[in-house]
């Protein structure tokens, strides 16, 4: 099983490390997508500081994140699973998975992102700050730019097994499943559950949601399972305790559509 994870907006800095070397990263395919963009902000951040802060959101009380960008082909560099943080994240906790579950996040685990299209959490990578909202000047909207590439990409990275797509809707954006894939995709909602007047009632997470899903995930690592469906993916999460709803798509071409419902959120 494959599993989309969305990126962090808060990275580690790599006190040491190699360089970068684009072209050892996983999925090569991406690579000619992934120098386009680099080259650009990297020329961006090191020409204009005030002008890449405008590009990419920033105020100028994070202008330390332009020159990180501006040092994208000399600064040190760390596996992705230690460069992204945040909540999901530290909930995933990669540094400390048993040593068979880390190693089948190295081989199920996809990040999605605005500057690499995609990557592995043991692709070696420098923190950056470039969201997939981001329109560069000369190659325009990211999402736009990964959708062709992101397209053969994926789906290779998937096989024909089942697919977990657990990121944001700006990251959606660079790439849907289509036709048989989509079959084979499942996406989560989480709702928190509470009673209110002796009624239940449900509402979206947002922060505690990528908390849950960080869970979701690694208990998914830790217990070995190895659904083949979506439908089998709802059975192994009800079974590692999730009280998980799903719904099969109504026609072909759609995905699933899984909620997983909580009574506490932290």
């Amino acid at each position: 099983m494959l599993v989309l994870l969305p990126p962090s907006e808060g990275k580690a800095t790599p006190g040491r490390g190699a360089a970068l070397r684009p072209d050892a990263l996983s999925l090569p395919s991406l690579t000619p997508a992934r120098t386009a963009v680099l080259t650009e902000l990297v020329e961006l951040c090191a020409a204009d500081a005030a002008k890449a802060r405008e590009v990419l959101g920033l105020s100028e009380g994070l202008s330390a994140e332009v020159a990180k960008n501006a040092a994208l082909l000399t600064g040190p560099t760390r596996p992705a699973g230690e460069i992204y943080t945040g909540v999901l994240y530290d909930a995933l906790g990669l540094a400390d998975l048993p040593p068979d579950a880390r190693r089948r996040a190295r081989s199920s685990l996809l990040v999605c992102s605005g500057l690499w299209g995609a990557v592995r959490v043991q692709d070696r990578i420098p923190s950056y700050r470039c969201s997939m909202g981001v329109r560069l000047p000369g190659l325009g909207a990211l999402a736009s730019h990964w959708r062709e590439p992101l397209q053969a990409a994926i789906p290779e990275a998937a096989g024909s097994g089942p697919l977990l797509d657990l990121r944001s809707s700006a990251y959606t954006a660079a790439w849907k499943p289509q036709g048989e894939l989509a079959g084979r995709t499942a996406t989560v909602r989480v709702l928190h559950a509470r009673l209110v007047d002796g009624v239940e009632k449900r509402s979206v997470v947002s922060h505690f949601n990528k908390a849950t899903k960080g869970r979701l995930v690694r208990d998914l690592l830790i217990s070995g399972a190895r659904p083949k469906s979506p439908a089998a993916l709802v059975e192994t999460l009800r079974e590692l305790g999730y009280q998980v709803e799903a719904e099969p798509p109504a026609r072909a071409g759609r995905a699933w559509s899984l909620d997983v419902v909580v009574s506490e959120i932290h």
